[in-house]
């Protein structure tokens, strides 16, 4: 090789997006899946806009900021700086560890001010009416109910696989932001749909792959990892941002309001701190309070108690 095509693989010349991403995904930073998923959902859909097979040092920092916008400019802040976060991870990677020439995320694409908690909690009336919905597809009141059910984050439950589902005990292993294997547990609402969602045509279930499925087949561009493939249907997992979007238009609301609401719920029932604490599996008391809010609902009734009884005329 010459000294040109040599200085110009050094600077990524001939690397393309499709092929800067595979090697930052394979890295021990993406090890964990929930985070694998995360950084690949984001990273495929920004190269699926700018094209697979361009070279990464030909791609210019105001393309990176336009497929930002317009993937991710009307969302809430959260999605806007989680989406925006994993690709600065890439491209940094690619310029720091690879050495490569490439754009790095715009100035004016910054993050944006989250609330400290923008989440409401939504009144158990409004959650069993949502759930009892008959224009609600299977999948989705099946993900709706097993989030609110076990106080589960969403990405841990969009992780989970047929064979980790202990249906004879109503529980399943996920693996928290640290890495570590925890439980979470579903009542008999969930219990009663898993069966169902887990089906297939000829009358025979599903019995390994991921448990939610999209609801179709995944275009190449997408390049799923195997493990995020049903080998009984060739179906990819659900996404999250999928997942949030149809919550949204079914309800309008948001997927980590049904575990906040379940918390809420928890406190507004006087179930004590520690076990609430075991339910959300949150690990310092002062977060779990942050959750543990009383709904409208309970304001409403506590008021009442101080009133005095109504005068017989």
């Amino acid at each position: 090789m010459s000294a040109a095509p040599k200085v110009a693989a050094l600077c990524g010349g001939h690397v393309s997006l499709a092929a800067a991403a595979d090697a930052f995904l394979a890295t021990a930073r993406t090890a964990n899946p929930n985070t694998h998923r995360a950084y690949a959902s984001a990273i495929d859909r920004v190269i699926a806009l700018l094209g697979p097979g361009r070279p990464l040092a030909d791609v210019a920092e105001a393309e990176i900021g336009a497929a930002l916008a317009e993937l991710w400019g009307a969302c809430a802040p959260a999605t806007w700086n989680r989406n925006r976060a994993a690709i600065a991870s890439w491209l940094t990677w690619c310029q720091t560890k690879k050495h490569w020439a490439a754009p790095s995320v715009p100035a004016e694409a910054e993050r944006r001010r989250e609330r400290a908690d923008e989440t409401r909690a939504v009144a158990k009336s409004a959650i069993h009416r949502l759930l009892s919905r008959r224009d609600i597809p299977l999948r989705e009141k099946t993900l709706w109910r097993m989030l609110y059910e076990t106080a589960a984050r969403a990405a841990e439950v969009l992780a989970l696989n047929v064979e980790d589902l202990d249906l004879e005990h109503r529980r399943a292993p996920v693996r928290s932001k640290g890495g570590a294997i925890e439980w979470v547990y579903w009542e008999s609402g969930t219990a009663h749909l898993l069966p169902r969602l887990l089906r297939l045509p000829d009358g025979t279930s599903r019995t390994h792959g991921p448990r939610f499925l999209s609801e179709r087949r995944p275009v190449p561009a997408r390049r799923p990892a195997a493990a995020d493939i049903c080998p009984h249907t060739g179906r990819a997992r659900l996404g999250y941002d999928r997942a949030r979007v149809l919550l949204d238009t079914y309800a309008g609301l948001d997927l980590h309001q049904l575990r906040h609401s379940a918390a809420t719920h928890l406190g507004e029932a006087e179930i004590p701190l520690q076990l609430i604490m075991g339910k959300t599996r949150h690990k310092n008391p002062r977060t779990a309070l942050r959750y543990v809010k009383p709904g409208a609902e309970a304001i409403a009734a506590v008021t009442e108690h101080p009133a005095p009884p109504r005068r017989r005329h």
